[in-house]
């Protein structure tokens, strides 16, 4: 493995993955590895997961590691959790991975570094603005990079409009949950979208998340403002925007 490589790992609430990403290119120099997460998925759990991928692909050290993770992080602090075990809450990440492999990891939240990757290497690339990525899946992601600096820990999902919490009724699993047509779908999403656009004037939307697959069935009924576009990188995203912000990390 080369100087321009770092390893990027996903954590999520029902896999954890990583591989080895070429930063000049983003793409991964080896296939991914996925290990089943934890059920209790506990920090002591997580974390020998944590330790299992770094094992697979002999990482040399000194390699940078970036580690994409479900929960806001506070300089390396776990301040809210949803997916993983509660007793997360209060946890540092960077000292838990390194108490329990020895290594040093770049910490970001999962839909940031979905976000940085789109705007590195994906559908955002080379975009001089400001850029909002959207995660749509069980909840609603947000990231928000402008000239290539990353707003970190934007949990604009949790958005209060018309008085319900944004992800309750405008996430994916919203849609699957009630079974709604992707008009009504994009209805919701219409409302959504407009009262970002209205609060942060972004330059692009970037849509993810499963749902982007079929983005030629809601994106085109929206009518906003700035362009919205689908994502590129899908599953790949977390394990490269992480790596990517690794690289970046051990440069400083």
């Amino acid at each position: 493995m080369g100087d321009k490589i770092a390893f990027g790992i996903d954590v999520g609430g029902s896999g954890i993955k990583g591989a080895p990403v070429d930063l000049e290119t983003g793409d991964l120099t080896a296939p991914r590895f996925k290990i089943a997460t934890p059920q209790p998925a506990t920090p002591q759990a997580v974390v020998e997961v944590i330790g299992q991928l770094i094992d697979h692909f002999a990482l040399p050290d000194g390699m940078p590691i970036g580690l994409s993770f479900p929960s806001p992080i506070v300089r390396g602090r776990i301040e809210w959790m949803a997916n993983l075990d509660q007793s997360w809450v209060g946890v540092n990440l960077v000292d838990a991975v390194a108490d329990g492999t020895g290594r040093t990891v770049t910490t970001v939240n999962d839909a940031d570094a979905a976000g940085y990757a789109e705007v590195a290497f994906g559908a955002a690339k080379g975009h001089p603005g400001t850029v909002a990525v959207m995660t749509l899946g069980t909840g609603i992601g947000v990231a928000l990079i402008s000239a290539g600096q990353l707003w970190p820990n934007a949990e604009l999902g949790h958005l209060v409009i018309n008085g319900r919490d944004a992800e309750t009724w405008a996430a994916a699993s919203a849609r699957e949950r009630e079974q709604l047509s992707y008009v009504k779908c994009a209805r919701r999403l219409q409302r959504y979208f407009t009262e970002i656009d209205r609060l942060l004037w972004p330059d692009l939307f970037v849509v993810g998340g499963g749902i982007s697959r079929k983005h030629d069935k809601f994106l085109p009924l929206l009518k906003l403002r700035p362009p919205i576009v689908p994502a590129v990188l899908r599953n790949t995203a977390g394990i490269v925007g992480a790596a990517v912000l690794a690289g970046k990390a051990a440069e400083r």
